[in-house]
């Protein structure tokens, strides 16, 4: 795709864009001819409901080509949300499990429950209503308003943000920005089609408006923005400088016994990877873990490569020690023993999924 750095402008960039109807209209026919093709998605009629909120909710802080399995995984499994309220909360973990951030899993169910029993398995048509239930924040609740509803609702995620601060050349740092996109935005967003004009931001900002690269040639919008009118598209949005991460350091413990099975057990129902099965660990901190933390006395060898982990504000390095016990033996209190073959039933998160594959291949 063409770069617009460097672009030559020709004719006399006024600081006031275009009239809204002009840029609206430009955004709609460019979504109707560009817009991606998506599973959760309807390009003509009403999306619906329960597959809006749960894309949307997927779609929070993860992108869209890891979200398509697990959306039709959970279709699947539960097609509606009164199956997924009746859902049992490990098998909804496990089918989350690998997708990350798993507040939004229990949220999820929580959500689920409440629209099932206190709402008759219909959800709320407005952003207010939206707003109320558990895990549906601002943006959410504007987006499931907009797209399934057609509630003229303000939708602002990351990508709508780059194309409005570009758009108008807002130079205030996020979040300090998000007033001034709120009211470019409620300046374009159509009666008739609010959705198409959100997913057609989203769009655009995915494809073309994007962070390093953008296409101005290929733009909808390229006559109106400010930014481009400047030769500088990359300098918006403004973002304050990141908070360095944690650097934390763990140790986790891998054992098999005589039957294959793995050591397992489930973290506490609050704070990171809340809920989720693990194999037993020291607590992260800035130094090493011992091996006298170890569940139980047996060989144990320290692997030599770490796993490494990304999480938000944490960088995680698991150093890993592996052992074989000879016998069966009966699991500590708050643990348990599971055939390495049926892991997959277990809700085991990316982080330990990597300790437990490295661990068993040490010890084949």
């Amino acid at each position: 795709m063409a770069s617009c750095t460097g672009l030559a402008i020709t004719g006399e960039m006024t600081a006031k864009p275009p009239s809204v109807d002009l840029r609206t209209a430009a955004l709609l026919a460019w979504y109707d001819r560009a817009g991606r093709d998506l599973p959760w998605r309807v390009k003509s009629g009403r999306a619906e409901p329960y597959r809006v909120w749960l894309s949307e909710i997927m779609l929070q802080q993860t992108g869209v080509e890891a979200v398509k399995p697990y959306f039709a995984k959970f279709l699947a499994l539960w097609p509606d949300v009164r199956a997924l309220a009746a859902a049992e909360d490990h098998a909804v973990m496990t089918a989350w499990a690998g997708l990350g951030y798993y507040a939004r899993a229990r949220n999820l169910l929580a959500c689920a429950r409440a629209v099932a029993d206190d709402l008759d398995g219909r959800f709320p048509e407005t952003e207010a209503g939206l707003r109320a239930l558990p895990g549906i924040g601002a943006y959410t609740a504007a987006a499931i308003a907009a797209i399934a509803f057609g509630e003229r609702a303000i939708v602002i995620d990351g990508n709508i943000e780059r194309v409005v601060t570009r758009l108008s050349a807002i130079d205030t740092p996020l979040p300090k920005a998000k007033a001034e996109i709120h009211a470019v935005l409620d300046g374009m967003v159509p009666a008739d089609r609010p959705g198409d004009f959100a997913q057609g931001l989203m769009d655009l900002g995915a494809t073309i408006c994007t962070p390093r690269s953008p296409s101005c040639l290929l733009c909808p919008l390229s006559e109106a923005c400010l930014a481009r009118a400047r030769g500088q598209p990359t300098a918006f949005p403004v973002k304050p400088a990141k908070k360095r991460r944690k650097q934390l350091q763990g140790l986790a413990f891998v054992v098999l016994d005589a039957q294959a099975r793995i050591l397992l057990r489930t973290r506490a129902g609050k704070g990171l990877l809340a809920g989720m099965a693990e194999v037993p660990n020291v607590d992260w901190s800035a130094g090493a873990g011992s091996l006298g933390a170890a569940p139980f006395q047996a060989e144990w060898r320290r692997l030599n490569q770490p796993v490494v982990h990304v999480f938000t504000h944490i960088d995680l390095r698991m150093e890993i020690a592996v052992a074989r016990l000879p016998a069966t033996a009966p699991a500590p209190e708050g643990m348990r023993w599971v055939a390495a073959t049926t892991l997959d039933a277990e809700p085991v998160p990316t982080l330990f999924r990597k300790v437990i594959e490295a661990g068993l291949r040490a010890l084949r």
